[in-house]
């Protein structure tokens, strides 16, 4: 009860206090003077009358209910904090255990399927396994370009009229295996030789047989 303090015992504890200021903390001492200030003012407002200018201000009881409200809620938590201190402690009361112990965890197969799902399941694998065959592509004869500048070369001497390039690799066209083969290789050749000045080439007509023969 405000009413009941005594502004002259409120004084000698904070002079006190002042005194003591050396060894605490000054911040908490500034405190402790806000605080004796406020409760000095609101003493004075109990037992003096209101300034005129004030009416529209707390009534002095009603900020002194507040503010003892405050002060109860305030040491309410003090005494909640002194009894969870004053509870075990972790690591000083109480301790953990050192290792934790492991968990098992044990697994029981459950087979559900038949005999025929047995056999389905094999069947697929084996599909795959036949889908999964490699082809192997088998290596086809070539006739180089060496090998038709070799061969014109050789008839370059007796090529005397024009003739066909295709009745020159008769016989390599005759082979199923080689004929892309020669007549790719056997123009390529023929081009070289017509570049290097041995051989001269003509074509009477789009797609027609293509001419050699001996310059």
């Amino acid at each position: 009860d405000l009413a009941q303090i005594s502004i002259l015992a409120l004084a000698e504890q904070y002079l006190a206090a002042i005194h003591e200021a050396r060894r605490m903390n000054l911040e908490l001492a500034a405190d402790w003077l806000v605080m004796a200030a406020w409760l000095a003012w609101l003493k004075s407002r109990l037992l003096l009358p209101a300034p005129p200018d004030e009416d529209d201000a707390l009534p002095p009881r009603e900020m002194a209910a507040r503010l003892a409200f405050r002060l109860q809620r305030l040491q309410a938590m003090r005494d909640a904090a002194k009894r969870l201190m004053a509870g075990p402690q972790l690591g000083r009361d109480v301790f953990a255990r050192g290792m934790p112990e492991p968990v098992r965890v044990l697994r029981q197969a459950e087979y559900t399927d038949t005999l025929v799902d047995l056999l389905r399941a094999y069947g697929g694998i084996v599909r795959r396994k036949v889908a999964r065959r490699g082809y192997q592509v088998e290596p086809q004869p070539v006739w180089t370009i060496s090998q038709a500048r070799e061969t014109l070369e050789r008839l370059v001497g007796r090529i005397g009229e024009w003739s066909a390039l295709d009745g020159l690799l008769l016989e390599y066209l005759g082979q199923p295996q080689k004929r892309r083969s020669a007549i790719a290789s056997g123009f390529a050749a023929a081009l070289e030789l017509a570049r290097e000045g041995d051989l001269e080439l003509r074509q009477e007509a789009p797609f027609a047989p293509l001419l050699v023969r001996s310059r």
